[in-house]
């Protein structure tokens, strides 16, 4: 009779010791085995061990080798100190005994001697498999007791720290490298009311986890979200006072979330209404690389720039044109624009263009079009402003030694002709 003893240990703790739980119970089957030799019990030479795995599931790498081994004919006996070392699960053991049966395997335990192939062993042990499983999920409820009485009294049960926080003792403090960064994410929220926004903008200083993964607008809304910073604990959506000092104020908080509470569709065009970019998709840095719009505010007063995705990405001083002010580049741009429609040879040539496609157009109408717009164009609102500029611009290149604006070839002959068929307001 070949008997493979099979040792399990729910968790790690101790494994590590010259003689642990694992060695003990292979000890006592050895012994036991070596009790029935005269019944020609021997021992085989494989170990089938699992350490600091549960016996609630059947995902065991020993468990699978002597159940292969079994299937290929090379157990007869399977010998284990206790029942419950081989499963807690009573639905699982079933399984277990269908594959011994099967294939003509006797279940041994050294404390509680069965004999799976008679119908009294098969109660015997379902009984006992019974109170094996009642005791696994009464264990099961008294630890989901424990953690939910203390988070209740606000401790620390495990898990990721949020951001701005690390533990020690098994207990959250406040990281004082980290803490800055978090207060000042919840102080530019207030400012600019957009993740989207303030996620590039932590990319541009290069804040990253503390595992070292970017910080995206997903993480920031559950960082602004996150009680734990306001000094409490949450458990299964209810808030307790926490054990940990808050980061965050109160009233910094309630005007954060009075902010997140109302649609994201709403904050993001109020975002893009205070924030007009004309030159959005037209600017482009010497590697090639686009500019982003963004701003900041300082003192309630409104600073938009623009900044090479290259820095966004990799940091600053990745490109050599980092971030310009967006009102010097825009008048910059303006400039040349307006400077174009004073030309005669550019009205020459815009008219010629209009022509192709409305031969009712004179010089003079294309001209007087065109002139319109160098007296109005401060009247205009941000998105007419910006519609004339599309029609117009095809690229804007800048670099360290200047600034290089392309114009649309039919953009000229486009704009005339949209203003002689509604007036000015029509390039809006």
């Amino acid at each position: 009779m070949r008997c493979a003893v099979y040792t399990r240990k729910s968790s790690e703790e101790g494994l590590e010791q010259e003689f642990n739980s694992l060695h003990a119970q292979r000890e006592a089957c050895e012994a036991y085995i070596a009790s029935q030799r005269s019944e020609g019990w021997v021992l085989v030479r494989d170990q089938y061990d699992d350490g600091g795995i549960s016996g609630g599931t059947l995902e065991r790498p020993g468990l699978k080798r002597l159940l292969e081994d079994i299937e290929d004919g090379l157990v007869d006996v399977v010998v284990v100190y206790k029942i419950d070392r081989l499963s807690r699960s009573l639905a699982d053991f079933a399984k277990l005994v269908e594959v011994f049966d099967r294939n003509g395997v006797t279940f041994v335990s050294v404390t509680q001697s069965f004999n799976t192939t008679t119908s009294m062993g098969r109660l015997t042990l379902n009984i006992l498999l019974s109170f094996a499983q009642f005791e696994r999920e009464v264990t099961a409820e008294r630890i989901r007791d424990k953690v939910a009485a203390s988070r209740k009294k606000g401790m620390w049960m495990g898990g990721v720290p949020p951001y701005g926080y690390r533990v020690e003792n098994r207990k959250l403090v406040i990281d004082e490298e980290a803490v800055a960064h978090v207060r000042w994410i919840f102080a530019r929220f207030l400012e600019i009311g957009s993740c989207t926004e303030l996620a590039r903008e932590v990319g541009a200083r290069g804040i990253r986890t503390p595992r070292g993964n970017r910080i995206d607008k997903k993480y920031i809304y559950r960082m602004l979200s996150n009680r734990a910073y306001i000094g409490e604990a949450v458990h299964k959506g209810e808030s307790y006072p926490g054990e940990h000092d808050a980061i965050v104020d109160r009233e910094m908080w309630d005007r954060v979330h009075a902010i997140l509470q109302e649609s994201p569709r709403k904050r993001a065009a109020r975002t893009r209404s205070d924030t007009p970019a004309l030159l959005k998709g037209l600017l482009f840095g010497p590697d090639g690389a686009a500019f982003s719009p963004t701003h900041t505010r300082k003192g309630g007063k409104l600073y938009r720039y623009y900044v090479s995705q290259t820095v966004l990405k990799h940091g600053a001083g990745s490109c050599p044109v980092g971030r310009v002010p967006a009102g010097e580049i825009e008048a910059a741009v303006i400039d040349q624009l307006r400077a174009v429609f004073r030309q005669p040879e550019i009205v020459a040539g815009t008219w010629k263009a209009a022509c192709a496609h409305a031969t009712a157009i004179t010089e003079a109408e294309a001209r007087v079009a065109l002139q319109q717009i160098d007296p109005l164009w401060e009247e205009l609102f941000p998105a007419e402003q910006a519609r004339i500029v599309a029609l117009m611009v095809e690229r804007v290149d800048i670099g360290s030694d200047g600034l290089n604006v392309r114009l649309r070839v039919d953009g000229l002959g486009g704009l005339a002709r949209v203003m002689l068929a509604g007036g000015i307001e029509a390039a809006a």
